[in-house]
């Protein structure tokens, strides 16, 4: 989520990763880099949608949210649009023609013409703004707890919810959320680690390990946590990048005997 750089909590981090792995009990993955891209390194990124060949960006921090259409490849923002500085802007997904995004604390989202980023409607919703995918029929949303909602994309009322836990231990931070192939993939703020979940009962099926991907010797300007899952359905592509990373990275997921 928000304002923690990677830098100075890395002795946390490591912590807080060896706490997640010694609870789990479900299967461990871990990567290959296919391909890199580079990165607003300025972009604090809060949701990651891929659509039709491009990126579909939003980034937070109060004064500086936007919603932005980015060039694979290149990383050139092609389209964008800033939020009003008094908004935190939060997770995004693309649903039929329409672009929802979040904001953190304000408790309001946006729904914008996927075409034109012409702002369509504002809704509310009772709980702090973090992720949302949808699965083809619901819009899926976190708020930073272990529970995840599910929301009517038309009314934006409450439908339903899951508690997300690993050998019945609940698992917190939920943060930037996207569905792949019939589970939801959730970033865990303040690792570099991915959730793997059933939307059915919130189980987790799988934690995808990611320390290292970005290394930090390579990079001169701060960066901060792991945070922005993309998938592109079409070709099978995942794409992972983080807050103020300046490069995005396509990996394969392999499992942690391969």
């Amino acid at each position: 989520m928000n304002l923690l750089p990677v830098m100075s909590n890395l002795r946390f981090r490591i912590v807080l990763a060896a706490v997640i792995f010694q609870s789990c009990s479900s299967p461990v993955y871990i990567y290959k880099i296919i391909n890199t891209y580079p990165h607003d390194s300025s972009a604090f990124t809060q949701g990651l949608v891929f659509d039709n060949g491009f990126l579909y960006e939003g980034t937070g921090l109060s004064g500086l949210s936007s919603l932005r259409k980015v060039e694979l490849e290149t990383g050139n923002i092609v389209q964008i649009i800033k939020l009003p500085d008094n908004y935190f802007g939060e997770g995004i997904t693309i649903y039929e023609d329409r672009i929802i995004q979040l904001t953190w604390q304000s408790r309001i989202g946006f729904v914008y013409d996927r075409e034109s980023f012409d702002l369509l409607e504002e809704f509310h919703y009772p709980t702090e703004g973090w992720g949302i995918t949808h699965d083809g029929n619901r819009l899926i949303m976190s708020d930073g707890t272990s529970r995840l909602y599910f929301v009517d994309p038309h009314t934006f009322e409450e439908t339903g919810r899951i508690e997300v836990s690993d050998n019945n231990i609940p698992v917190t931070r939920l943060n930037e959320l996207e569905y792949i192939q019939g589970e939801i993939y959730a970033n865990i703020w303040l690792t570099d680690t991915i959730v793997r979940i059933a939307p059915e009962t919130g189980q987790v099926t799988g934690w995808i390990e990611l320390k290292g991907i970005l290394n930090l010797e390579e990079n001169d300007g701060p960066v901060d946590v792991l945070n922005g899952i993309a998938y592109d359905e079409k070709c099978g592509r995942l794409f992972i990048t983080g807050k103020l990373w300046p490069k995005l990275f396509e990996i394969e997921l392999l499992t942690a005997e391969q």
